[in-house]
């Protein structure tokens, strides 16, 4: 009999998108899906971006740059600096979305078995991508009673080995809404120095802050070399499809290796960095727009999940989603049920399980993340759902209710 690799056995499924027959049969039976477990937006693509490439005249589909078309890298150069970060466009190689520049980065500056320092929990995809690699994930813990703020530096310090090349954030956080402090990234910038190693900052999120600032790792002083940027234009301009991302660094050897995978891969897709050029010319009001509008979805979710007898859930900072603590046994087993056993009005509501982005066996089981990506009746409707499924599921546990969220 044939054999699968060792790899292949251990690539986790994913959480987000492990439940989607179960979606899918429920929707033959005439049941109305909400999805609020991943995050695609419902927000539609800027008019100007899906016309640039409408509208493009060309005869022959050619080959990009492997790094990216270089008109392209200099608007993104133009896009950086009005956000602050003072870049060229020889410091940006643009990707097939962000997944390939973390891939990148993950092959560039990891040998096999090397260690990565993640703050669980995390994108699911990052252990993936370890595993694809051959990286070990080596967790550390937050948790939803501190609001899932970073773990203490003495914490994380512990973690690390010979063998630690790098600390990876996603800033805003997915899957937990948290943006880092200014303070937390000075002392995270004082570790990496410390210990030098390479700090890994995954800001495609970096527009949706409601309160506050975001505090970006390229603006941190005398770390150039160990600071590396990943990027994408999925969430900022609702174009997931389109896959382009960025992987930024001004650490010339990891460029120069970066290039090589690059040019393995040849080239990102064309039509998408169009789209991305122009939308970099999207006037600066658009991102008002769209952060009010999720903003508002936040503050709904969050006040009906906090109204939930004995749910527990953060008050995100930033991106698009919410964890929540519910009481429940089992969380892949009650998204699963809500799936297969329950409805209401013809009608139920998809989450995304939280075990799947722990790394720490056990945690999480009682979680769950939400995507706000819907319109404010969409995640009514799901809020109604979920408080009658709660309210039904055979094994709900005894709980003390919550009367406020937690505010991170």
């Amino acid at each position: 009999m044939l054999s699968i690799s060792h790899r292949g056995k251990m690539m986790p499924p994913s959480p987000i998108r492990k439940l989607v027959p179960f979606a899918e049969a429920a929707k033959t039976k005439g049941i109305t899906v909400y999805h609020l477990n991943i995050g695609q937006p419902d927000i539609e693509t800027p008019k100007p971006v899906l016309d640039a490439v409408r509208n493009f005249n060309f005869k022959v589909l050619e080959y990009s740059h492997s790094a990216g078309n270089e008109s392209y890298r200099k608007k993104l150069v133009t896009y950086y600096a009005r956000v602050g970060i003072e870049l060229t466009s020889e410091q940006i190689i643009v990707t097939t979305g962000a997944s390939e520049a973390i891939l990148f980065g993950f092959l560039a500056c990891f040998d096999p078995e090397d260690e990565i320092i993640i703050p669980e929990p995390f994108y699911a995809n990052y252990h993936a991508f370890a595993v694809s690699t051959g990286v070990n994930v080596i967790p550390v813990t937050s948790n939803i009673e501190s609001g899932f703020a970073l773990p203490t530096i003495e914490e994380i310090e512990k973690k690390i080995t010979p063998r630690t090349k790098a600390i990876l954030i996603c800033n805003p956080n997915n899957p937990t809404g948290y943006v880092y402090t200014e303070q937390e990234m000075l002392q995270l910038r004082d570790l990496i120095l410390r210990h030098n190693i390479y700090l890994f900052s995954d800001e495609a999120y970096r527009e949706f802050c409601y309160e506050g600032k975001h505090f970006s790792a390229m603006y941190l002083k005398g770390v150039d070399d160990n600071v590396i940027l990943i990027d994408s234009i999925s969430k900022r301009y609702s174009a997931c499809g389109g896959r382009i991302g960025a992987f930024i660094t001004k650490n010339k050897a990891v460029l120069d290796t970066i290039m090589k995978f690059a040019q393995a891969r040849l080239s990102p897709p064309e039509f998408a960095q169009l789209a991305g050029e122009a939308a970099v010319d999207l006037p600066s009001t658009y991102f008002d727009t769209t952060k009010t509008e999720y903003k508002k979805r936040r503050d709904l979710i969050v006040k009906r999940l906090s109204a939930m007898e004995g749910v527990i859930c953060t008050n995100p900072g930033g991106a698009f989603y919410v964890m929540a603590k519910l009481p429940i046994d089992d969380c892949d087993n009650f998204c699963k049920w809500l799936l297969k056993d329950f409805s209401y009005n013809k009608q139920t509501v998809m989450l995304a399980p939280a075990t799947g982005f722990y790394e720490t066996q056990g945690l999480g089981k009682q979680e769950v993340r939400l995507a706000y990506v819907l319109n404010c009746d969409a995640i009514n409707a799901a809020m109604d759902c979920l408080e009658k499924a709660l309210e039904q599921y055979p094994h709900k546990e005894k709980t003390v209710k919550q009367t406020a969220s937690l505010s991170i």
